[in-house]
């Protein structure tokens, strides 16, 4: 066993004067490159799919779509301007009036679990260019993303069926056509979060998917065309900002979906004021993962790895401000560093990869302006040595002590491989730091006492509150926030009721 150097010494907190136990092979036994080989079948040009076709845009204009991992051009994607999400709407509209709507709920299950197993049988393919499109480790596409798409599908599909249970005593209905916008942080999971309920109700659907991972929401079309999905049911139009104003402000939409940051869903908010749309908003957070002394602590430190570093922290619900019990804080920080220095930072197509490329040039600047400002304001930063690939978007995992709530890297949501440690001595005092946020979308529990993780899930200002775990979904457990984090649930029999009118 290799001994710490003096400078591990130094970045290793010690308690009573001692290093953290630990064991440092160093690089005796460097992981061999495990590649994912399998074949993306990716088109060097993607349409729009208006009305059941891949439709070139009216706009005549293209823009590209990069492999944040090695900034290469993977494809070139079409750019919908107005009129393309008009005729997208318009189709739509007259597929709900002539097919979706008429179609009895046990019609609509089988196109439902139709597309669940088409999913299922090209998700390694899927998988690949997830990662190949967005930087996100092929593991986690693999195991997670794809999987759990499918999942909602067949969710959904059970419930086209039964769908006078939904809300007993009242009859619910279709509201006609939803627009839908989503983020770039898990393309297809976030496709399936909104076009599965929306479809299991009866709803029609226009959704664009984000400017820079747009290929598997284009690629999902084929699904539906293999389906037999009747013609018009779901429209996909891609583009950027102005397409995506497009589709929440269209007078045909009875409803908006928008998954993605607070300040655009204000945004979206300000423009359908007085509109008499429904709408639901999936937004930012700033989630606090509370480590009690009575936790089980390397379970616990598992659980922060998870919660911040899974997907590069481009996750709303990720556990960006670590809340310790000030008699573990010297142990956690200490077992987290050395957890640290063992992730593998690097190319996302190989198996090995813990963290894989930041999703855009952009978004890579906003996490390094963020960290900086971490280090003006006073806070000690650490990251563990790792030799990051010449080409691409990568930021290393990083950990702040001696934070404060005053701190940018606590208030601000950085949506990047950044946790920022602070610490509390009582129960109320971690209440009231982790409620202290304009957010409120999840939070984690770490403590071997039930009645404590009975007391914190009351008093926290959360939608979602994990205990002695983190970042578990399922599609039948509603999924939302609070405040400054959005509003209406997706997933379980709730997220069903936010696509319905009840009559």
């Amino acid at each position: 066993m290799a001994t710490l150097t003096a400078k591990q010494r130094k970045q290793t907190p010690a308690r009573s004067g001692r290093p953290a136990p630990e064991l440092i092979f160093g690089d005796l036994w460097e992981y061999d490159p495990a590649p994912e080989t399998a074949d993306p079948k990716l088109k060097a040009r993607y349409e729009l799919f208006i009305n059941g076709k891949f439709t070139p845009p009216k706009t005549k204009q293209y823009f590209d779509s990069i492999n944040p991992a090695n900034e290469q051009k993977l494809a070139e994607i079409a750019l919908a301007g107005e009129a393309d999400v008009d005729a997208a709407y318009h189709a739509a509209q007259t597929a709900q009036h002539d097919v979706w709507g008429k179609l009895p709920g046990r019609e609509r299950a089988k196109y439902l679990f139709r597309i669940a197993r088409l999913l299922q049988d090209r998700a390694r393919e899927f998988a690949v260019a997830e990662t190949m499109d967005g930087g996100k480790p092929i593991k986690e596409s693999r195991d997670f993303d794809i999987p759990m798409a499918a999942a909602h599908f067949f969710y959904h599909a059970g419930w086209a069926d039964k769908l006078e249970y939904v809300a007993p005593g009242r009859r619910a209905a279709p509201l006609g056509v939803v627009g839908q916008v989503i983020p770039w942080n898990f393309p297809m999971l976030m496709l399936a979060w909104k076009i599965a309920p929306a479809l299991a109700m009866g709803n029609c659907v226009v959704i664009k998917p984000a400017e820079t991972t747009s290929i598997t929401a284009i690629k999902f079309a084929e699904i539906l065309i293999d389906a037999e999905l009747p013609p018009g049911v779901v429209n996909i139009v891609t583009g950027a900002g102005e397409t995506g104003a497009a589709v929440t402000t269209h007078p045909i939409a009875a409803k908006v979906a928008f998954t993605g940051s607070t300040e655009v869903g204000k945004i979206i908010m300000r423009s359908l004021a007085g509109s008499g749309k429904k709408m639901t908003m999936e937004l930012g957070g700033k989630a606090a993962n509370i480590i009690f002394d009575d936790a089980p602590i390397d379970q616990a430190v598992e659980g922060i790895i998870n919660g911040i570093f899974f997907n590069q922290g481009h996750v709303c619900c990720a556990g960006s401000r670590l809340l310790v019990h000030e008699p573990v804080a010297e142990s956690v920080i200490a077992k987290l560093n050395n957890r640290l220095r063992v992730l593998r930072v690097g190319d996302p197509m190989d198996k090995n990869t813990d963290l894989g490329a930041i999703n855009s040039g952009q978004q890579l600047k906003n996490i390094t302006a963020l960290v900086q400002s971490g280090i003006d304001e006073g806070a000690t930063m650490y990251q563990p040595p790792c030799k990051l690939p010449s080409k691409g978007f990568y930021f290393p995992p990083t950990i702040f002590t001696n934070v404060t709530q005053s701190h940018r890297i606590a208030r601000e949501e950085i949506f990047g491989p950044v946790v920022s440690i602070l610490t509390f001595r009582t129960v109320e005092e971690a209440i009231e730091k982790a409620n202290n946020t304009p957010y409120g979308l999840s939070a984690g529990v770490w403590t071997d006492k039930g009645s404590r993780i009975l007391k914190m899930s009351t008093e926290l200002k959360a939608g979602v509150v994990w205990a002695n775990t983190y970042n578990k979904f399922d599609p039948t457990s509603p999924f939302g926030g609070y405040k400054e984090s959005g509003f209406g649930r997706e997933g379980g029999r709730q997220g069903l009721l936010d696509y319905a009118k009840l009559v």
